[in-house]
């Protein structure tokens, strides 16, 4: 996080984890760090920018993403697995998806509550730019069961669940979230 130079990466992902402790609020003291200074310079340039959980929040605060994450409804921390839907494959981080596909997927979160004005829900969902819901249970009061959203373009995705702790059947709950490194893969080489 301290270093500012992105040394020619192909594609960012900005993790989940806690940042500087978040004491102020989610991602708010992250989005100073001076590598986001290079990522977003970066996203103006059409890098692939994947931000999970706390990266989301990172994003939202950096003003690549719209929204905000809160507490959670239940102000409790949540660990499950959820099942999500795939609203859209027309990101570089879900072409390998169909969209209406569900996925299992572990969210772990305390602040991952996505809010919006109703013109920002309006115009993510009228431009297709919802990429995932909660298909069973919100997990945490998302507006509109949002779970992650995308950038106009297509080329920053952030979602509150932790894609990475499913990649393995064997250690996640499945391999569905290897989908979106796989499709960021099929997008760099298409380039």
């Amino acid at each position: 996080h301290a270093d500012a130079d992105l040394k020619q990466v192909d594609a960012v992902v900005v993790p989940g984890g806690f940042s500087y402790g978040d004491y102020l609020r989610a991602g708010a003291i992250a989005r100073f760090a001076p590598v986001m200074g290079e990522v977003v310079k970066a996203a103006g340039r059409g890098l692939p920018i994947l931000g999970i959980c706390n990266g989301f929040q990172v994003l939202c605060e950096a003003g690549l993403l719209p929204g905000a994450l809160t507490r959670n409804e239940g102000l409790h921390f949540v660990c499950r697995d959820e099942w999500l839907r795939v609203e859209t494959a027309n990101t570089a981080w879900t072409s390998r998806f169909e969209p209406g596909a569900q996925i299992l997927i572990p969210v772990k979160n305390a602040e991952g509550r996505y809010q919006a004005s109703e013109r920002v829900l309006d115009e993510l969902e009228g431009e297709g730019r919802v990429v995932f819901r909660y298909a069973g249970d919100n997990p945490n009061g998302s507006q509109r069961d949002i779970a992650g959203i995308a950038s106009a373009d297509g080329r920053i995705v952030g979602l509150m669940p932790h894609p990475e702790h499913a990649t393995e059947p064997l250690t996640g709950p499945s391999d569905d979230g290897l989908g979106l490194f796989l499709s960021v893969l099929d997008t760099l080489v298409a380039v």
